[in-house]
């Protein structure tokens, strides 16, 4: 699916934004007031809430308060698009219509000042773990979640948190190399769209790579998850860089 082409955009993901995390929410709304606002688009790549429960919880203080500042972007004239992570992949047309977003399929294809970027969350390209890859496939599955979000908010969440907290202890024993994204899975990925730039998140492991896939040079970006610093990639006519916005207000 292609978007459209902005001549500039940012992009961010893993933010993981929750109620324990205060200056993490501080720094993001500043990033919204300040550098946000020199693009003509920015891209959430997933994770942006530690959790998602359903749209019937946008009302929350935490929430409300992202919706509000996300809004007030979108009137400033910044196209904001949303691509779904393994902690929010229950946020809904009900919260994007409320902050003036887009959702997005994973992956999505856009072109930014001529080149052709990939967009993923990235834990789809995560197959060497397998019991993860059969949890996602079981979540995504559209019967799943309308099953889930028929059942209590209150029940919700208790069951995301015990998740939660399974998902914690399963990756103390499993090892880092699995929980990486799989070169196979990435090569597969970009033949397929006809070997574009690729740009995710989810693995916390920020880097460039270069790399070549069926002998053609590609290039994969992944982005650093936030703490109390907001790191993001801006892509423009100058190409792709990592940046940092250090100092919230």
């Amino acid at each position: 699916m292609r978007k459209q082409r902005p001549a500039s955009a940012l992009f961010i993901s893993d933010l993981h934004l929750s109620d324990a995390q205060p200056a993490t929410l501080r720094v993001f709304l500043s990033f919204l007031r300040g550098p946000a606002r020199s693009a003509e688009a920015l891209y959430i790549l997933g994770d942006l809430f530690e959790y998602w429960a359903g749209d019937d919880d946008r009302d929350a203080p935490l929430h409300r308060t992202v919706q509000d500042a996300l809004t007030d972007l979108s009137r400033a004239g910044v196209s904001i698009y949303f691509l779904a992570g393994n902690r929010d992949f229950l946020v809904g047309d009900a919260f994007a219509h409320a902050a003036q977003i887009e959702l997005l399929p994973d992956p999505t294809l856009i072109e930014i000042a001529g080149q052709r970027v990939l967009l993923t969350h990235g834990d789809a390209l995560c197959t060497d773990d397998q019991a993860y890859q059969a949890y996602r496939k079981q979540v995504r599955d559209p019967a799943w979640q309308s099953a889930f979000l028929g059942r209590p908010l209150g029940e919700r969440k208790q069951i995301i948190e015990s998740l939660r907290e399974q998902s914690e202890a399963a990756k103390q024993v499993k090892a880092t190399e699995i929980m990486d994204v799989n070169p196979s899975a990435v090569a597969a990925l970009l033949r397929e769209h006809a070997y574009p730039a690729l740009l995710h998140g989810h693995t916390h492991r920020p880097a460039h790579h270069r790399l070549q896939v069926d002998g053609r040079d590609c290039e994969r970006w992944v982005l650093e998850d936030w703490h109390n610093d907001a790191p993001y990639i801006r892509w423009d006519e100058s190409g792709a860089r990592m940046l940092r916005h250090a100092h919230g207000d």
